[in-house]
């Protein structure tokens, strides 16, 4: 009788082990956003023509709080895409630009901001939606010519945070 009491009582925790999954808590997803095109210093990392940190996994990562101005988001594990001497590819273009995000995780957006020395150069509503996979915006640079970099963020509405991006540009060489 033991071993088919052993056996019995296998199968009872192998049926429930499912269901208590399910009913465990889920956790915050880690992957979010970030400017795939033109590529962003995390997404040059990702490809694997900068060498970089463990950004190079995870691109869409770089969140921190809302307001800040670096390309890493606050974030030190990701500090060297603030580093403006690693090689980034610049990418020559004209007088406006598309930035096209891809989303991981989407979050209900505020807005999208993009800016050059601190100077707000474009801002997008979100509306408070969810953006679809991936949002394309086009951004006057009709000011600003020769080597820049642009920082792009990406503000959601339901957390206190924001995902930044830093594109490397030449205005006018395109």
């Amino acid at each position: 009788m033991k071993p088919r009491r052993k056996i019995v009582q296998a199968a009872t925790v192998l049926a429930a082990a499912p269901l208590a999954l399910a009913l465990l808590p889920t956790s915050s997803a880690y992957a979010h956003g970030y400017v795939s095109s033109p590529d962003s210093r995390q997404a040059q990392c990702a490809d694997g023509s900068v060498e970089c940190g463990p950004i190079k996994w995870e691109p869409q990562s770089v969140e921190g709080p809302k307001g800040l101005s670096s390309c890493s988001g606050g974030n030190e594990a990701f500090a060297e895409l603030d580093d403006d001497s690693k090689g980034w590819r610049v990418t020559p273009v004209g007088t406006s630009l598309d930035f096209t995000w891809t989303f991981t995780a989407r979050h209900a957006t505020a807005d999208w901001e993009y800016f050059i020395d601190g100077e707000r150069v474009g801002v997008f509503d979100g509306g408070g939606e969810q953006p679809p996979s991936t949002v394309s915006h086009n951004v006057d640079l009709s000011g600003y010519s020769g080597q820049q970099k642009v920082l792009a963020v990406w503000n959601v509405a339901d957390t206190p945070n924001a995902f930044y991006a830093c594109v490397d540009i030449n205005v006018g060489a395109a």
